[in-house]
Protein backbone atom coordinates (compact mmCIF):
# COMPACT_ATOMS: atom_id res chain seq x y z
CA UNK A 1 0.00 0.00 0.00
CA UNK A 2 1.53 3.67 -1.19
CA UNK A 3 0.92 5.87 1.08
CA UNK A 4 0.22 9.40 -0.14
CA UNK A 5 0.36 11.38 4.00
CA UNK A 6 -0.69 10.83 7.05
CA UNK A 7 -3.09 7.69 7.95
CA UNK A 8 -6.18 8.25 10.10
CA UNK A 9 -6.98 5.05 11.90
CA UNK A 10 -10.33 4.03 12.07
CA UNK A 11 -12.65 2.34 14.78
CA UNK A 12 -13.66 -1.36 13.73
CA UNK A 13 -15.83 -1.23 11.21
CA UNK A 14 -16.01 1.86 9.78
CA UNK A 15 -16.64 2.07 6.33
CA UNK A 16 -14.02 3.33 4.31
CA UNK A 17 -14.73 6.03 1.60
CA UNK A 18 -13.12 5.77 -1.79
CA UNK A 19 -12.79 7.55 -4.96
CA UNK A 20 -11.39 7.72 -8.34
CA UNK A 21 -8.43 10.29 -8.45
CA UNK A 22 -7.09 10.80 -12.31
CA UNK A 23 -3.82 13.05 -13.05
CA UNK A 24 -4.10 13.59 -16.48
CA UNK A 25 -0.29 14.94 -17.93
CA UNK A 26 0.66 15.57 -21.27
CA UNK A 27 2.57 12.24 -21.53
CA UNK A 28 0.78 9.68 -19.48
CA UNK A 29 -2.55 8.95 -17.43
CA UNK A 30 -2.39 7.93 -13.73
CA UNK A 31 -5.70 6.56 -12.19
CA UNK A 32 -5.39 5.95 -8.12
CA UNK A 33 -8.03 4.68 -5.88
CA UNK A 34 -7.96 7.00 -3.21
CA UNK A 35 -9.23 6.50 0.76
CA UNK A 36 -10.87 9.82 1.92
CA UNK A 37 -7.78 10.33 4.85
CA UNK A 38 -5.87 10.76 1.72
CA UNK A 39 -4.20 7.25 1.10
CA UNK A 40 -3.55 6.16 -2.64
CA UNK A 41 -4.18 2.50 -2.37
CA UNK A 42 -3.37 1.29 -6.29
CA UNK A 43 -2.02 3.30 -9.33
CA UNK A 44 -2.72 2.58 -12.96
CA UNK A 45 -0.70 4.80 -15.52
CA UNK A 46 -0.51 4.42 -18.73
CA UNK A 47 1.89 6.07 -21.22
CA UNK A 48 -0.10 8.58 -23.98
CA UNK A 49 1.19 8.05 -27.57
CA UNK A 50 -1.57 10.48 -29.16
CA UNK A 51 -3.26 13.78 -27.76
CA UNK A 52 -6.07 13.48 -29.25
CA UNK A 53 -8.89 13.83 -27.64
CA UNK A 54 -10.69 10.43 -28.99
CA UNK A 55 -7.59 8.19 -28.14
CA UNK A 56 -6.87 10.11 -24.44
CA UNK A 57 -10.57 9.25 -24.02
CA UNK A 58 -10.40 5.60 -24.81
CA UNK A 59 -7.04 5.62 -22.73
CA UNK A 60 -8.78 7.49 -19.61
CA UNK A 61 -11.21 4.97 -19.70
CA UNK A 62 -9.39 2.19 -19.73
CA UNK A 63 -7.56 3.36 -16.48
CA UNK A 64 -10.65 4.81 -14.67
CA UNK A 65 -12.08 1.21 -15.39
CA UNK A 66 -9.41 -0.52 -13.71
CA UNK A 67 -9.24 1.47 -11.14
CA UNK A 68 -12.97 0.83 -10.34
CA UNK A 69 -12.79 -3.07 -10.49
CA UNK A 70 -10.20 -2.68 -7.70
CA UNK A 71 -11.34 -4.31 -4.25
CA UNK A 72 -10.82 -1.16 -2.69
CA UNK A 73 -13.53 0.91 -5.14
CA UNK A 74 -16.34 -1.04 -3.72
CA UNK A 75 -17.40 1.88 -1.95
CA UNK A 76 -16.17 4.42 -4.37
CA UNK A 77 -18.19 7.64 -4.43
CA UNK A 78 -17.30 9.45 -7.20
CA UNK A 79 -14.59 10.25 -10.29
CA UNK A 80 -12.44 12.90 -9.77
CA UNK A 81 -9.93 14.40 -13.39
CA UNK A 82 -7.21 16.71 -13.27
CA UNK A 83 -6.53 18.55 -16.57
CA UNK A 84 -4.03 21.08 -18.00
CA UNK A 85 -6.10 23.74 -19.33
CA UNK A 86 -8.73 25.97 -18.39
CA UNK A 87 -11.99 24.04 -17.16
CA UNK A 88 -14.72 25.24 -16.79
CA UNK A 89 -15.84 22.88 -13.54
CA UNK A 90 -19.93 23.01 -14.20
CA UNK A 91 -19.54 20.76 -17.00
CA UNK A 92 -15.67 19.65 -16.61
CA UNK A 93 -15.35 21.15 -20.95
CA UNK A 94 -11.79 22.08 -21.08
CA UNK A 95 -12.26 25.32 -22.50
CA UNK A 96 -8.44 25.95 -23.73
CA UNK A 97 -5.56 23.15 -23.01
CA UNK A 98 -2.29 24.14 -25.48
CA UNK A 99 -0.60 21.13 -23.85
CA UNK A 100 -3.03 19.16 -25.77
CA UNK A 101 -4.21 21.39 -28.39
CA UNK A 102 -7.40 21.32 -27.46
CA UNK A 103 -10.49 24.10 -27.86
CA UNK A 104 -14.02 23.30 -26.06
CA UNK A 105 -13.38 19.46 -25.19
CA UNK A 106 -16.46 18.06 -23.47
CA UNK A 107 -14.64 16.11 -21.05
CA UNK A 108 -16.70 15.89 -18.29
CA UNK A 109 -19.59 14.77 -20.75
CA UNK A 110 -17.53 12.14 -22.04
CA UNK A 111 -16.89 10.80 -19.18
CA UNK A 112 -20.48 10.77 -17.47
CA UNK A 113 -21.45 8.62 -20.35
CA UNK A 114 -19.37 5.85 -19.74
CA UNK A 115 -19.66 5.91 -16.20
CA UNK A 116 -22.94 6.17 -13.24
CA UNK A 117 -20.74 7.45 -10.65
CA UNK A 118 -20.35 11.46 -10.27
CA UNK A 119 -17.91 12.80 -12.56
CA UNK A 120 -15.82 16.30 -11.43
CA UNK A 121 -12.92 17.84 -13.88
CA UNK A 122 -11.22 20.55 -12.61
CA UNK A 123 -7.33 22.28 -13.68
CA UNK A 124 -4.32 19.71 -12.65
CA UNK A 125 -2.37 22.18 -10.71
CA UNK A 126 -5.25 23.62 -8.67
CA UNK A 127 -6.05 19.54 -8.10
CA UNK A 128 -2.66 19.22 -6.81
CA UNK A 129 -3.09 22.56 -4.41
CA UNK A 130 -6.45 21.10 -3.35
CA UNK A 131 -4.52 17.59 -2.39
CA UNK A 132 -1.07 19.69 -0.89
CA UNK A 133 -3.82 21.72 0.88
CA UNK A 134 -6.31 18.99 2.75
CA UNK A 135 -2.86 16.54 3.21
CA UNK A 136 0.02 17.67 3.41
CA UNK A 137 1.93 21.28 3.68
CA UNK A 138 -1.15 23.10 3.78
CA UNK A 139 -2.43 21.61 6.68
CA UNK A 140 -3.58 24.01 9.53
CA UNK A 141 -3.50 27.10 7.13
CA UNK A 142 -6.04 29.41 6.11
CA UNK A 143 -4.36 31.19 3.34
CA UNK A 144 -1.79 28.24 1.04
CA UNK A 145 -0.08 28.79 -2.04
CA UNK A 146 1.77 25.67 -4.23
CA UNK A 147 3.88 25.71 -6.85
CA UNK A 148 4.74 23.27 -8.88
CA UNK A 149 8.32 23.39 -10.47
CA UNK A 150 8.45 21.32 -13.72
CA UNK A 151 8.71 22.06 -17.39
CA UNK A 152 6.46 25.28 -15.96
CA UNK A 153 5.03 26.47 -13.32
CA UNK A 154 2.03 25.28 -12.16
CA UNK A 155 -0.03 25.97 -8.65
CA UNK A 156 -2.90 26.84 -7.17
CA UNK A 157 -4.16 29.73 -4.07
CA UNK A 158 -5.82 29.18 -1.15
CA UNK A 159 -7.41 32.42 0.36
CA UNK A 160 -9.12 31.84 3.86
CA UNK A 161 -10.23 28.55 3.51
CA UNK A 162 -11.08 29.18 -0.07
CA UNK A 163 -9.16 27.71 -3.46
CA UNK A 164 -9.57 30.68 -5.34
CA UNK A 165 -11.05 29.73 -9.39
CA UNK A 166 -11.11 33.43 -10.29
CA UNK A 167 -14.02 34.99 -12.56
CA UNK A 168 -13.22 32.66 -15.62
CA UNK A 169 -11.39 29.63 -13.41
CA UNK A 170 -7.96 31.11 -14.58
CA UNK A 171 -6.86 32.02 -11.05
CA UNK A 172 -3.48 30.45 -10.01
CA UNK A 173 -1.75 31.10 -13.16
CA UNK A 174 1.56 32.11 -11.29
CA UNK A 175 4.09 31.19 -13.21
CA UNK A 176 2.60 33.93 -16.15
CA UNK A 177 3.48 36.86 -14.20
CA UNK A 178 6.37 38.90 -15.70
CA UNK A 179 9.29 39.26 -13.83
CA UNK A 180 11.79 40.39 -16.81
CA UNK A 181 9.78 41.73 -19.38
CA UNK A 182 12.47 43.35 -21.02
CA UNK A 183 15.49 40.69 -20.90
CA UNK A 184 14.00 37.69 -20.41
CA UNK A 185 13.22 33.91 -21.69
CA UNK A 186 10.32 33.76 -24.24
CA UNK A 187 8.24 31.77 -22.58
CA UNK A 188 5.94 29.46 -24.49
CA UNK A 189 2.57 31.89 -23.82
CA UNK A 190 4.45 34.09 -26.20
CA UNK A 191 5.07 36.71 -23.57
CA UNK A 192 8.73 37.62 -22.54
CA UNK A 193 10.13 37.07 -18.95
CA UNK A 194 7.60 35.06 -17.74
CA UNK A 195 8.05 33.81 -13.89
CA UNK A 196 7.81 30.15 -15.65
CA UNK A 197 10.65 30.81 -18.23
CA UNK A 198 12.70 31.91 -15.70
CA UNK A 199 12.63 29.69 -12.94
CA UNK A 200 11.18 26.43 -13.92
CA UNK A 201 13.13 23.32 -14.33
CA UNK A 202 13.45 24.67 -18.18
CA UNK A 203 14.44 28.02 -17.09
CA UNK A 204 17.26 26.30 -15.28
CA UNK A 205 18.25 24.71 -18.55
CA UNK A 206 17.96 28.37 -20.17
CA UNK A 207 19.93 30.04 -16.95
CA UNK A 208 23.25 27.11 -18.25
CA UNK A 209 23.14 28.11 -21.81
CA UNK A 210 23.23 31.86 -21.41
CA UNK A 211 26.22 32.24 -19.13
CA UNK A 212 27.97 29.17 -20.52
CA UNK A 213 30.29 31.78 -22.93
CA UNK A 214 32.12 32.60 -19.45
CA UNK A 215 32.79 28.97 -18.68
CA UNK A 216 34.26 28.32 -22.52
CA UNK A 217 36.03 25.05 -20.91
CA UNK A 218 32.69 23.93 -19.00
CA UNK A 219 31.71 20.42 -20.96
CA UNK A 220 28.30 20.72 -18.27
CA UNK A 221 26.17 20.69 -21.48
CA UNK A 222 27.94 18.65 -23.57
CA UNK A 223 24.62 16.66 -24.54
CA UNK A 224 22.07 17.15 -27.26
CA UNK A 225 19.31 19.92 -25.82
CA UNK A 226 16.49 17.62 -25.95
CA UNK A 227 17.74 15.18 -23.52
CA UNK A 228 19.15 17.65 -20.85
CA UNK A 229 17.51 17.83 -17.95
CA UNK A 230 17.52 20.39 -14.94
CA UNK A 231 18.51 17.87 -12.34
CA UNK A 232 21.65 17.46 -13.88
CA UNK A 233 22.54 20.79 -13.63
CA UNK A 234 21.43 21.07 -10.26
CA UNK A 235 23.58 18.01 -9.17
CA UNK A 236 26.48 19.66 -10.92
CA UNK A 237 25.57 22.44 -8.89
CA UNK A 238 25.88 20.85 -5.54
CA UNK A 239 29.13 18.95 -6.54
CA UNK A 240 30.77 22.53 -6.78
CA UNK A 241 30.51 23.27 -10.58
CA UNK A 242 31.32 26.70 -11.52
CA UNK A 243 29.02 26.64 -14.47
CA UNK A 244 26.09 25.33 -12.98
CA UNK A 245 26.79 27.43 -10.05
CA UNK A 246 26.35 30.40 -11.94
CA UNK A 247 23.37 29.12 -13.35
CA UNK A 248 22.04 28.28 -10.13
CA UNK A 249 22.61 31.63 -9.05
CA UNK A 250 20.70 33.34 -11.90
CA UNK A 251 17.93 30.78 -11.29
CA UNK A 252 16.91 31.25 -7.62
CA UNK A 253 17.12 35.05 -7.97
CA UNK A 254 14.65 34.83 -10.40
CA UNK A 255 12.92 31.97 -8.07
CA UNK A 256 12.82 34.36 -5.10
CA UNK A 257 11.51 37.27 -7.17
CA UNK A 258 8.54 35.58 -8.36
CA UNK A 259 8.23 33.87 -4.83
CA UNK A 260 8.26 37.66 -3.22
CA UNK A 261 5.48 38.87 -5.76
CA UNK A 262 3.90 35.80 -4.86
CA UNK A 263 3.89 37.19 -0.94
CA UNK A 264 3.04 40.37 -2.25
CA UNK A 265 -0.16 39.71 -4.39
CA UNK A 266 -2.02 37.00 -1.70
CA UNK A 267 0.37 36.95 1.36
CA UNK A 268 0.11 33.15 2.44
CA UNK A 269 0.76 31.68 5.60
CA UNK A 270 2.80 29.03 3.52
CA UNK A 271 4.22 28.16 0.02
CA UNK A 272 4.94 24.67 -0.76
CA UNK A 273 7.27 24.37 -3.67
CA UNK A 274 6.42 20.75 -5.68
CA UNK A 275 7.75 19.55 -9.17
CA UNK A 276 11.42 17.90 -10.11
CA UNK A 277 13.09 21.10 -9.25
CA UNK A 278 12.21 20.95 -5.25
CA UNK A 279 13.54 17.56 -5.30
CA UNK A 280 16.82 20.23 -4.25
CA UNK A 281 15.26 20.74 -0.81
CA UNK A 282 17.32 22.73 1.52
CA UNK A 283 20.23 23.27 -1.34
CA UNK A 284 17.27 25.32 -3.18
CA UNK A 285 15.74 26.53 0.07
CA UNK A 286 18.43 27.76 1.37
CA UNK A 287 19.57 29.92 -1.52
CA UNK A 288 16.02 31.43 -1.34
CA UNK A 289 14.68 32.19 1.89
CA UNK A 290 17.03 34.78 2.32
CA UNK A 291 16.40 36.63 -0.65
CA UNK A 292 13.00 36.60 -0.85
CA UNK A 293 13.23 38.39 2.86
CA UNK A 294 15.06 41.42 1.19
CA UNK A 295 12.85 41.38 -1.04
CA UNK A 296 9.50 41.45 1.08
CA UNK A 297 8.28 45.00 1.90
CA UNK A 298 4.44 45.16 2.26
CA UNK A 299 4.27 42.71 4.79
CA UNK A 300 6.34 41.86 7.57
CA UNK A 301 9.08 39.48 6.80
CA UNK A 302 9.95 36.13 7.64
CA UNK A 303 6.04 35.44 7.97
CA UNK A 304 6.01 33.30 5.05
CA UNK A 305 6.99 29.91 5.33
CA UNK A 306 9.03 28.80 2.14
CA UNK A 307 8.89 24.71 2.25
CA UNK A 308 8.85 21.80 0.00
CA UNK A 309 5.66 20.02 -1.00
CA UNK A 310 5.19 16.72 0.61
CA UNK A 311 2.72 14.78 -1.69
CA UNK A 312 5.26 15.20 -4.73
CA UNK A 313 3.98 13.62 -7.77
CA UNK A 314 0.71 12.36 -5.68
CA UNK A 315 -0.82 15.68 -4.81
CA UNK A 316 -2.88 15.47 -8.17
CA UNK A 317 -4.43 12.35 -7.79
CA UNK A 318 -4.80 12.52 -3.84
CA UNK A 319 -6.19 16.24 -5.11
CA UNK A 320 -8.75 14.77 -7.83
CA UNK A 321 -9.98 12.08 -5.23
CA UNK A 322 -10.65 14.69 -2.81
CA UNK A 323 -12.66 17.11 -4.93
CA UNK A 324 -14.85 13.95 -5.59
CA UNK A 325 -15.34 13.55 -1.85
CA UNK A 326 -16.03 17.16 -1.45
CA UNK A 327 -18.37 17.40 -4.72
CA UNK A 328 -15.97 20.03 -6.31
CA UNK A 329 -13.15 22.33 -6.06
CA UNK A 330 -15.36 25.25 -4.41
CA UNK A 331 -16.02 23.95 -1.22
CA UNK A 332 -12.51 23.06 0.57
CA UNK A 333 -13.26 25.69 3.13
CA UNK A 334 -16.22 24.37 4.53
Amino acid sequence: MKLACHIRYRMKGETVRTAIGVDLGGSHVTAGVVSDDGTIHHQYECDLEDLSFDYVSRVLVEQINSAIKDVEAKNCVGIGVGSPGNIEPRSGAVLYSPNFRWTNVPLGEMLRSNFELPVYVANDARCATLGEYTYGMGRGTRNFVLLTLGTGIGGGIVADGDLILGNRFGAGEIGHHQIRPTDGFVCNCGKIGCFEAQASGTGLIRHAFAVQPSFPRSRLLDVDRDKLGSKKIRKAAQAGDQHALAAWKNFTCDLSIGLANVIAFVNPEVIALGGGVSSAADFMLDAVRGRVDELTTMVPRGTTRIVVAQLGNDAGQVGAATMAFRGGLTTIGA
